[in-house]
């Protein structure tokens, strides 16, 4: 059923997307918790799991010293954490609030951290300098349309041998309807070209309504993300798939550590995650 399923040009839909994440800024300062990170060995959920895969493909398995480019970092609450880890990070997004919310926050912590103001799929030329990581993690290249281009612009920002990592939400989740009561197919695995239009009053953190509710995201199969991927020229290390997600996607999914989860009769039976980590030979 493809009854949200639009055609709309990239200029368009990057400026409706831009105002809807600019005004969810000062929900999530609030909804993120961020007095957590008052404790000086804190770090967020996401990069607490993200950690744990991807430290294992760095030298020294650690990223102490490392550069570090985190794209589509919105508040920045993950790129403080992966400063906590060692890391000296460069932090990018599309939404000057978010950078201004990442900034006085990463000065209220005196976490060292560069932000920059850029469209990630125009990373490269806003960007100085080469990095050892890039990294993007959970929510992130569904608001893209041309993973093509997203993959060079990741390819031309590594230094040779350095590590790209992602870890998001599972294509075969974001198929599903989200208010069924069965786990039943409902949205694209493929994409087309075309975006899929939502029309939300509130955000997954936070409290308040928001007044540009309307959104477009792109679906991008497995094959679609592994091919921008190795067409850009990277090497696959690892590829993995997890059972947990840091946000409720349905009404139906339990908490449980880090995020939530299908009820366990059915946590098998669909991947709510995945992992990929690939190199820059």
């Amino acid at each position: 059923m493809d009854e949200n399923r639009v055609e709309i040009d990239w200029a368009s839909a990057r400026e409706t997307n831009l105002r809807n994440w600019n005004e969810r800024v000062p929900m999530h300062v609030e909804g993120y918790e961020l007095q957590k990170f008052d404790d000086p060995e804190y770090v967020s959920d996401v990069v607490a799991d993200d950690l744990v895969a991807l430290l294992p493909f760095l030298p020294a398995q650690s990223l102490r010293g490392r550069d570090l480019c985190h794209l589509q970092c919105h508040i920045g609450t993950d790129t403080v954490s992966l400063a906590r880890a060692g890391a000296r990070v460069t932090g990018v997004d599309f939404s000057a609030p978010a950078l201004r919310a990442a900034k006085t926050l990463a000065e209220r912590l005196g976490v060292d951290a560069t932000w920059i103001e850029s469209d990630v799929l125009d990373a490269r030329a806003a960007v100085t300098g080469e990095f050892d990581v890039v990294y993007t993690s959970i929510g992130t290249i569904g608001w893209l349309h041309d993973l093509d281009r997203w993959a060079t612009q990741i390819v031309a920002l590594l230094r040779p041998g350095g590590t790209f990592y992602i870890r998001d939400g599972h294509p075969a989740l974001f198929a599903l309807d989200e208010f069924s009561e069965t786990l039943t197919t409902r949205y694209a695995y493929f994409g087309d070209g075309r975006a899929l239009e939502w029309d939300q009053e509130s955000s997954y953190a936070g409290e308040g309504t928001l007044v540009n509710t309307r959104t477009y995201e792109w679906p991008h199969s497995l094959s679609e993300i592994f091919g921008a991927l190795l067409r850009a020229g990277l090497r696959i290390l690892h590829f993995d798939e997890g059972t947990t997600i840091p946000w409720q996607f349905s009404s139906r999914m339990v908490e449980v550590p880090h995020g939530f989860a299908w009820p366990e009769a059915e946590r098998n039976l669909i991947p709510c995650t995945y992992t990929i980590v690939a190199r820059r030979d």
